[in-house]
């Protein structure tokens, strides 16, 4: 069932107070962050070459800051983030989801910018730093402060532009647009706790292999992937073996390692989708895309660096029996993922492979029974 994204903003701009002002609320931000780097960046004197790094530094400290906050504060409820989770999962991403992007009234700031008091505290705590810092360097304390502050603002105002219509000419900037779409992506429901979770520069996504771009065909386009097929004779029907291997939830009966499935109960039809988390391929975000009861169950996985893979499960009445087929596809578009994948990941997923259709041969007979009926569990 989709999110009702209008029924919540309706309800959600009725709570906001009659005195909301979005334009006092953005020009404090600003104008107190702009007056703290400006007192920050005044301090330095003189400033020796090495000394400028502290800002390029700062920049990337920021970023690498933003990309773990987002991701681990905003998108998995822990006890001392509640309130962060709150606003940002329970608020944010309600108001603002996958085609859904847009502000529509003045008042919706204030569900994309952060608290006015926030600028206070993060100030503050960069004060802290500069204090710190200018025990041994009072010009790097006042760059790395400063530019630090640069990054809070940097990320409001680019988030800001982020949720401007799509016509408007900021958003038809190229990084704005560029970015604009990241985040687009991020606030699908199925991708947000996994992708995309910087918003001013992709760096620590793509580092992390959390950078998910998705352009028009990418997801059916099966071209340069990597195959590798297995088979196994089950004395089943084949209703029944595929009645029970296009079972997700149960996977965890033959896989010969640990895998956790969020999904539906029972076999899954086109078009059902479930969430993998196993200690082979981490996290992946599962799509049913075929289902032919008896003759063939597929499904479309993505994961980090890059990684695309389909599998395909396929019967073939023999005999009294079965035989199933398990073909893989797979690639990767993320550099480290190709590289990893040619020095040692495709020999590892060639052996499990093997060894899941193994397992599934030595349990598969004592887990499906042997009556016509197959009860789901």
């Amino acid at each position: 069932m989709d999110f009702d994204t209008a029924n919540f903003r309706a309800r959600y701009r009725a709570a906001i107070h009659p005195r909301y002002n979005a334009w006092f609320h953005g020009g404090f931000v600003l104008l107190s962050g702009a007056l703290c780097i400006g007192f920050l960046w005044h301090r330095a004197e003189n400033v020796q070459p090495w000394e400028w790094l502290a800002i390029p530094l700062a920049l990337v400290f920021h970023n690498w800051g933003e990309y773990m906050i987002h991701q681990h504060l905003g998108h998995f409820k822990r006890r001392f983030g509640t309130m962060f989770y709150q606003r940002h999962t329970g608020d944010h991403h309600s108001f603002f989801a996958c085609g859904q992007m847009n502000y529509e009234l003045a008042k919706d700031w204030r569900v994309i910018l952060f608290p006015a008091w926030l600028i206070v505290v993060f100030a503050s705590v960069n004060f802290a730093i500069y204090w710190a810092l200018s025990l041994w360097n009072a010009n790097v304390a006042a760059l790395f402060s400063g530019t630090m502050l640069l990054g809070y603002l940097a990320y409001e105002v680019l988030h800001a532009c982020e949720h401007l219509p799509a016509q408007h000419p900021v958003s038809k900037l190229p990084w704005v647009r560029q970015m604009r779409r990241l985040h687009e992506l991020h606030h699908a429901r199925d991708l947000m706790n996994t992708f995309n979770f910087n918003v001013v520069f992709p760096l620590w996504d793509w580092i992390y292999g959390t950078l998910y771009r998705e352009r028009e065909g990418d997801l059916d386009d099966r071209r340069d992937m990597i195959s590798m097929q297995h088979h196994v004779d089950i004395g089943r029907s084949p209703e029944q073996v595929l009645d029970y291997l296009g079972t997700p939830t149960r996977w965890r009966e033959w896989h010969h390692y640990p895998v956790s499935i969020k999904g539906p109960s029972g076999s899954m039809p086109a078009g059902t989708a479930f969430d993998y988390t196993g200690g082979r391929a981490g996290h992946l975000l599962w799509n049913v895309t075929e289902y032919v009861p008896g003759h063939r169950w597929q499904a479309r996985a993505r994961g980090k660096y890059g990684l695309l893979m389909y599998v395909t499960y396929e019967c073939t009445p023999m005999g009294t029996g079965t035989r199933f087929t398990r073909t893989l596809d797979y690639r990767f578009s993320h550099v480290v993922g190709r590289v990893a994948n040619r020095i040692f990941l495709r020999k590892r997923i060639e052996k499990d492979s093997a060894d899941l259709l193994k397992n599934l041969n030595l349990v598969a007979e004592k887990l499906i029974p042997a009556s016509a009926t197959f009860v789901h569990r």
